[in-house]
């Protein structure tokens, strides 16, 4: 679940979702970012294991990768935007950072 949630936030570079599943993928897309800061091919393959789409992982090394390169971390934002009508769930809108 989380390297799908991933892949769509790499694709779409914000994605809404509940605030639990939100604060999990966090640090999993972050860990992924700096592996693109590297660049290497042993990052892109470290990478590749948990990012099966290929169209997101060449954004995530060719786009995202050098947009944070002078950044030390923090690369994502979480926005509370309310409560989901059906059940009640917090919903939270997360978004990668532009520089």
């Amino acid at each position: 679940m989380l390297s799908n949630m991933a892949v769509s936030l790499f694709r779409h570079e914000r994605i809404k979702t509940t605030t639990a599943k939100a604060k999990e993928l966090r640090p999993f897309a972050e860990r992924l970012i700096t592996l693109a800061r590297r660049g290497d091919l042993h990052a892109r393959r470290q990478a590749a294991r948990t990012i099966r789409d290929r169209e997101a992982l060449k954004k995530l090394f060719d786009t995202l990768g050098p947009r944070y390169a002078n950044r030390d971390g923090g690369y994502m934002r979480i926005l509370k935007i309310g409560r989901r009508k059906g059940d009640g769930a917090e919903i939270a809108l997360v978004q990668l950072l532009e520089e």
